[in-house]
C-alpha cells in the first residue's frame, strides 16, 4: 500500500484530507495531511513533514502539494530526494480522490493515476437548467406565458 501525504498552504491539506475521510473513511492511516503555516519557517516545515512521513511507515510515499514553486512544494522536494517517494503539485479534490481509490497501486501507477484524476477532475461545466430539466412552457416568471 502507497501512503500519501499533502503539503499545502494552511488550511488547505487538512480539508483535503477531512474531504478523503468522508469518501474513504477506511484510509485514515494512510493519508497524512501537513498545513504549511505563513509565520513558521521552511526548515521547521521540512522538520515537520519528516516527521510526517516517517509516521507512515516504511511504505513508498505519494507527496501531493498545492502549488508548484511555493513553500510547500520546495519544503516537499527536499523530503522526497532520496527516499522511495514522488512528488506531484497541483492537487485538487478529484486527484486525492483518484489516489486514494488506487492507494493500493505501486509508486509510479499512482503518480499516473494522480495526474490523469486531477486533469479529468478540472473541466468547463454548460449552464443548464437545475438537474438538467428543460424549463416549463408557460412559466409565469419566465414570461413566456399566454395571454
Amino acid at each position: 500500500m502507497t501512503g500519501i501525504l499533502i503539503v499545502a498552504h494552511a488550511p488547505l491539506a487538512h480539508a483535503l484530507r477531512q474531504c478523503a475521510l468522508h469518501v474513504f473513511p477506511d484510509c485514515e492511516r494512510g493519508v497524512q495531511a501537513l498545513d504549511v503555516q505563513p509565520h513558521v519557517s521552511p526548515d521547521e516545515t521540512f522538520g515537520a513533514a519528516r516527521i510526517a512521513m516517517e509516521q507512515m511507515g516504511n511504505v513508498p510515499v505519494l507527496v501531493l502539494t498545492d502549488v508548484f514553486g511555493a513553500t510547500p512544494c520546495n519544503v516537499a522536494q527536499r523530503l522526497v530526494d532520496g527516499v522511495r517517494s514522488k512528488l506531484v503539485a497541483g492537487v485538487n479534490l478529484p486527484m486525492l480522490l483518484r489516489t486514494v481509490s488506487y492507494r493500493h497501486e505501486p509508486l509510479e501507477g499512482l503518480v499516473a493515476r494522480a495526474l490523469v484524476g486531477g486533469t479529468q477532475g478540472v473541466m468547463q461545466v454548460a449552464i443548464t437548467a437545475p438537474q438538467n430539466q428543460a424549463r416549463k412552457r408557460n412559466d409565469q416568471s419566465h414570461h413566456e406565458h399566454q395571454q
